[in-house]
């Protein structure tokens, strides 16, 4: 299995608009973050989690010319806003795109793209098959995910567990019964949004705690803010066993 991180920044991206911050000005290219998504190979299979606003730009950076599938974690613009630019693929591919949401999820896509659900069928519009899911496994072929509920503040949002790859974004609590499921995971990736409280997302310091509990041989962070800081800084903060993820990174399962 291969996971490529597509964006590994938070909604509004780094460099912020008009932000003449450190962080935002850095040449280092990776304090360079579009929002947050990662491809995952696996089986023969190739499947994006998330499509926020660059969800484009990251296909033509990666040269991803074939996609089986899309997941969504939650509804916020960030992961959905790039839904419309899978009609590529339904020209490349020449067949629907599997979609895979919660009914809440489902709802909003149909509220925010209501002309891919409409009766009348605009030629060229974004054709997708919508399947349910929940909080039980499900596969994408032969490619099993294992749904891992978190609270966005009081979002519930989902993550995924792929053999021994857990990806977790968009988290502030985890209950006991999702966290059982992460537990023996080798690579977990989880969101560490900055270092000061924020009411929606792990800060810097409990996303080290939360890696440093579950104990996977590696973690990543993920979901990005400016605030955090340059990436160099702060990959010299980290415990052993834990790094900042960055856009373009690839991991090899």
């Amino acid at each position: 299995m291969t996971i490529t991180f597509l964006g590994t920044g938070t909604s509004q991206g780094v460099p912020v608009i008009g932000c003449d911050c450190d962080i935002c000005t850095s040449a280092d290219k990776h304090d360079k973050r579009l929002r947050t998504s990662i491809l995952v190979e696996a089986q023969g299979k190739i499947i994006v989690i998330d499509t926020g606003p660059d969800f484009r730009y990251q296909m033509l950076r990666v040269g991803v010319k074939h996609l089986d599938a899309v997941i969504f974690t939650h509804e916020h613009k960030d992961h959905t806003a790039g839904l419309d630019d899978i009609r590529a693929f339904n020209y490349l591919q020449q067949e629907p795109m599997d979609v895979y949401a919660v009914p809440r999820v489902q709802a909003s896509l149909k509220k925010e793209f209501s002309y891919i659900f409409a009766e009348f069928q605009y030629p060229g519009i974004p054709k997708i098959n919508l399947h349910t899911i929940g909080n039980e496994p499900f596969n994408v072929g032969p490619v099993k995910f294992i749904p891992i509920e978190v609270l966005h503040y009081k979002l519930p949002v989902l993550g995924f567990r792929i053999d021994d790859f857990t990806y977790i974004t968009d988290a502030k609590t985890i209950a006991e019964p999702e966290i059982e499921k992460i537990k023996g995971t080798k690579v977990l990736v989880v969101n560490a949004l900055q270092k000061q409280p924020h009411m929606s997302h792990f800060t810097f310091d409990e996303a080290i705690a939360f890696a440093q509990r579950i104990g996977a041989e590696t973690t990543y962070f993920t979901h990005i803010s400016h605030r955090l800081g340059k990436h160099a800084d702060v990959s010299l903060e980290l415990p052993q066993g834990i790094q900042l993820a960055y856009d373009g990174l690839k991991i090899e399962l």
